[in-house]
C-alpha cells in the first residue's frame, strides 16, 4: 500500500512539472563587435602609433607641404565598458571607473594627453574649486583648446560615426548631451614622501574625459556639473551603444583658435 501510495505522488509531481512553464533561459548576450578599419580622412594619410603598446593612441599624419607633415588629429583604440546606467565620464582608464564610463582605454593617460598636443591642442587648467586667494569656495570653469570628440564603430552590421555627445543622453532635456570638452590637461601630482620620484599623472586615476567636474580629468567640460548633477542628468544611450567589448575609434580633432 506505501510502495502505491508513493508512486502516485511521485507521478502527480511529474505531472505537475510538466504542466508548469518552462524556466526562462536568460537571453543570450550580444557579441562584441571588432574594431573596424580606421577611417582616414584622405588616402594620402598615414596612421602612427604614439603609445609604446602601438595598439592604443595614434595619430593621422597628413602631407603638409613638401618634405613636411602634420598631425590632423588623434585617436584611440577604446572598449565600451558601460551600456546602461548614470554617467560620470565618457572615457576612463581601464581598470578604474568603468561603472560610470562608456568606454576605457587600455593606456597610461599621460599618452592620451600627448596625441592631444601633437594634434594641435594647447592645455588650459582643470576645474576649479577653490579661490587660492581666500581660500572659499569658488567654481572657476576649466580651459583649454576645444577639441571634438567622435566614435566610430561597427553595429548590427552598419559603420556609424557621430559626435561622443550621442552616446550621452540628457535625461531631463531628452536630448544628447550639449556641452563640448576643453583640453583641461588634467595635473601631475608629486608623492610627498618620495620628491624624487616621477610625479604621478591625475588623469590616470579614471578622469580622462569627465562629464562632471573633477580636478584631474584630460578633458573636461567647462560647465559646471557636480557629481550628483551628472548622475541625476546624463546616462548611457543604450540603443545607440554597441556591446559590451566591442571596440571603438576614439577620435579627437582639435579646433583651431579664432584669430
Amino acid at each position: 500500500m506505501l510502495k502505491t501510495t508513493l508512486g502516485c505522488a511521485a507521478l502527480a509531481v511529474l505531472a505537475l512539472a510538466a504542466a508548469l512553464p518552462a524556466r526562462a533561459q536568460p537571453p543570450e548576450q550580444p557579441k562584441p563587435e571588432e574594431l573596424p578599419e580606421y577611417p582616414l580622412l584622405d588616402k594620402a594619410n598615414k596612421l602612427s602609433p604614439i603609445s609604446p603598446d602601438k595598439k592604443a593612441v595614434f595619430a593621422e599624419i597628413a602631407p603638409d607641404g613638401k618634405d613636411k607633415t602634420k598631425v590632423v588629429r588623434s585617436a584611440l583604440a577604446c572598449e565600451v565598458c558601460l551600456r546602461e546606467g548614470p554617467l560620470e565620464q565618457f572615457l576612463c582608464k581601464k581598470g578604474t571607473k568603468e561603472h560610470e564610463a562608456i568606454v576605457r582605454v587600455d593606456v597610461d593617460a599621460e599618452f592620451v594627453h600627448l596625441a592631444i598636443i601633437a594634434a594641435g591642442g594647447k592645455t588650459g587648467t582643470p576645474t576649479g574649486f577653490v579661490d587660492p586667494k581666500t581660500e572659499e569656495a569658488k567654481y572657476t570653469p576649466a580651459t583649454g583648446s576645444r577639441v571634438n570628440v567622435s566614435v566610430y564603430y561597427k553595429y548590427k552590421g552598419k559603420l556609424h560615426t557621430h559626435a561622443a555627445q550621442e552616446w550621452i543622453w540628457d535625461t531631463k532635456k531628452k536630448t544628447p548631451m550639449a556641452h563640448h570638452w576643453v583640453f583641461a590637461g588634467s595635473r601631475f601630482i608629486k608623492d610627498p614622501d618620495n620628491p624624487n620620484a616621477k610625479p604621478y599623472y591625475g588623469a590616470n586615476t579614471g578622469d580622462i574625459f569627465s562629464i562632471s567636474n573633477f580636478p584631474y580629468s584630460t578633458l573636461e567640460i567647462p560647465a559646471q556639473i557636480s557629481k550628483d548633477e551628472a548622475q541625476l542628468t546624463y546616462e548611457a544611450k543604450t540603443d545607440k551603444i554597441p556591446p559590451l567589448g566591442s571596440k571603438v575609434w576614439v577620435l579627437l580633432e582639435v579646433v583651431p583658435e579664432k584669430k
